[in-house]
């Protein structure tokens, strides 16, 4: 039985209709949730009144830069209680992203000559490619079945105890959904006298973050997240983490809003976050985050998480029935808790980019294809050997992606149910029977399939200008 949780008139647009190949308009199915997700209704209401009072922060004596500046020390309050920080140790930075968020951190957290960094194989690159250029990186090996080898992370914190600065790690998969035992991590991280920064990106809108109090062996040190796919689709992300690290070193962006006192020969910079957020902040952004991480919260993430379990095994059991799906990561409905939700397939004999495409044009459903910014843990969880992958990176090197590997990925937010994954599989039902009517040419630059001679009515729905 599915869970009774229902969210689907708390979530901005689901009853808009978007039209499909044959001339119809359906309901849209929103099945890409782990790339961004829709506004919440009170996201959207709280951010339509505060509008009319917002204005300029920190500085401004007029009412309302006043109303505004305490709306956004708001927001920094409720985001580090979102994620169970203790606000007198820590500090919460806006940004743009949980991209940029940990960018910052690998600028501000000093690291030695022979520092090494800890990742994992199935990261983001955004948790992989900053580290790069900063330290010695690490990949902690996966599992033939996409989880992490913790064995594997035990080895390489042996083989380089007193060189570890950061153990980073995604607290949950955009690929697979494979939910990282991040606690245990974290004490093993202490342990070896390092510190851990968790990627919340995918966590923090199905699961409950926690970083424990800074005295609990099991502490999260730093924990980026953004705005964008838990609900508030406003341009911001955050890093929380503690204060005293990012007081140490000047900031990476220089200029309005990061000092207290300039000379023309010196600088006395401004304590946190204030030295971390450059320039005019996103306002409204770190409102609408905040709404939606206060909105999260009074739902329950318990019931939200019940909710999701539910959904992916009832997923799980219809696409394991399915002829010609191939499942990657888990596949046993009875472990769907062990993941959030996000579920990556493929059909056998048809190009995940051409799946993806039918889906859109003819099912109305959104979903996503490709490698998903984890390129060698997609790589893994296809089985290529080096010699398909070599193959593919010439081919993709040289601008042609039609033969680029990956899958579909079907994901879930909170507000999706039972009829949306049914719609799902009885259009993979027809794909995998042949039974689709468009033209769909490949673009070889691209990858991507669109059907010969459809010209969408964009601007019944919305543009900015004529095309």
């Amino acid at each position: 039985m599915i869970a009774t949780l229902d969210l689907r008139d708390r979530i901005v647009g689901l009853d808009r209709e978007v039209p499909l190949l044959d001339g119809r308009r359906v309901p849209y199915v929103n099945l890409d949730n782990a790339a961004s997700t829709p506004a919440l209704v009170d996201v959207a209401r709280a951010v339509d009144e505060f509008m009319p009072f917002y204005s300029s922060v920190h500085r401004g004596t007029g009412f309302k830069s006043r109303l505004s500046t305490v709306a956004y020390d708001q927001a920094h309050a409720i985001i580090g209680r979102f994620v169970g920080a203790d606000p007198q140790t820590n500090t919460v930075i806006f940004g743009k992203n949980t991209t940029e968020a940990i960018n910052k951190l690998a600028w501000r957290l000093p690291l030695g000559p022979d520092a090494v960094v800890i990742t994992t194989q199935l990261e983001h690159h955004s948790n992989d490619l900053p580290w790069r250029p900063r330290a010695h990186v690490v990949h902690v090996h996966v599992l033939p079945d996409g989880r992490l080898d913790e064995d594997d992370f035990d080895r390489q914190l042996a083989r380089y105890a007193g060189r570890v600065a950061l153990v980073a790690v995604s607290g949950a998969s955009n690929v697979s959904g494979f939910i990282q035992p991040i606690h245990r991590l974290a004490r093993k991280a202490h342990a070896a006298g390092a510190l851990i920064l968790v990627d919340a990106a995918q966590l923090a809108p199905h699961r409950r973050v926690d970083m424990r109090p800074d005295d609990d062996p099991e502490h999260l040190d730093f924990v980026a997240l953004s705005a964008h796919k838990m609900y508030a689709p406003f341009g911001t992300g955050a890093l929380v983490g503690p204060r005293e690290i990012f007081l140490r070193q000047p900031p990476e962006y220089r200029g309005g809003g990061t000092v207290d006192i300039v000379t023309l020969d010196d600088v006395h910079w401004a304590g946190a976050p204030d030295r971390d957020e450059a320039g005019s902040p996103n306002v409204v952004g770190a409102v609408a985050m905040a709404v939606a991480a206060r909105t999260l919260m009074a739902v329950g993430m318990d019931a939200i998480a019940a909710h999701e379990a539910e959904l992916v095994a009832y997923t799980l059991e219809r696409l394991g029935r399915l002829p010609g799906i191939r499942l990657y990561g888990e596949t046993d409905p009875a472990r769907a808790a062990e993941k959030v939700g996000v579920i990556p397939f493929n059909v056998e004999g048809v190009s995940h980019f051409l799946v993806a495409a039918i889906l859109g044009y003819e099912g109305g459903i959104g979903v996503r294809s490709g490698c998903f910014c984890a390129h060698p843990y997609v790589v893994h969880l296809l089985q290529l050997d080096e010699a398909e992958s070599a193959r593919w990176r010439d081919h993709l090197l040289a601008g042609d992606k039609s033969d680029m590997p990956g899958m579909v990925r079907a994901s879930f937010g909170c507000y999706n149910n039972t009829d949306d994954v049914d719609r799902l599989v009885e259009m993979l039902e027809r794909i995998g029977r042949g039974d689709y009517r468009g033209d769909y040419v490949l673009d070889r630059h691209s990858g991507e399939y669109h059907p010969r001679g459809f010209e969408e009515p964009l601007a019944e729905y919305f543009l900015l200008e004529p095309l």
